[in-house]
């Protein structure tokens, strides 16, 4: 039995990089490009590193066309589609994680979670107060800290008012977490 590659070349920067890095692109029948992160189109899969800049120059150097070596039709908004769709997918999971009793939000419930060790990493809001996210991150000594949000974001996708500091709890939840958080972050960087 051939095992199955797991690692994929950039078309835009050339680097080999874990698929599960990368965001993956399919051209259908009728040659359209798709985004496919969740690899369930079935087709030849294209891969550029996650990355706004990666994409934007594979976008701007016709990577995809000279991949394929057919003419394709790509969207003038693909960039930004890109983008909306790992922003909603990392929102997504937040609330799958609330659901599941899998992250707790707020200061002081952040803190209690941290101090009884239950932590996996924190999310913090991009315009949280820099003195209550110096606390918590020194008492988070050796945790990851995620910034992709404002708090506006995530009050509109957990329903909730000033939402601020969120921990997502060790568990079965906080890989998929982790990587889509991780991923819309990233792409932003």
């Amino acid at each position: 039995m051939k095992q199955e590659e797991t690692e994929r070349k950039c078309i835009a920067t050339g680097v080999v990089q874990p698929k599960e890095e990368l965001l993956r692109f399919v051209v259908t029948e009728d040659s359209r490009l798709l985004p496919d992160f969740n690899k369930k189109i079935p087709g030849r899969g294209l891969y550029v590193s996650n990355s706004r800049q990666a994409l934007a120059k594979a976008l701007k150097g016709n990577f995809f066309v000279k991949a394929v070596h057919l003419s394709l039709k790509i969207e003038p908004d693909l960039l930004e589609t890109v983008e909306k769709l790992l922003y909603k997918k990392g929102l997504e999971s937040l609330n799958l994680a609330v659901k599941a009793g899998a992250l707790v939000s707020g200061f002081e419930k952040v803190k209690d979670k941290l101090e009884k060790g239950q932590v996996a990493f924190i999310i913090q809001a991009q315009d949280a107060a820099p003195d209550g996210c110096r606390k918590l991150e020194k008492q988070a000594e050796g945790l990851e800290v995620l910034r992709p949000y404002l708090s506006a974001d995530l009050d509109a996708a957990l329903d909730r008012v000033s939402t601020v500091h969120l921990a997502v709890l060790k568990g079965p939840m906080q890989k998929m977490v982790y990587d889509n958080i991780k991923k819309y972050q990233d792409f932003l960087d």
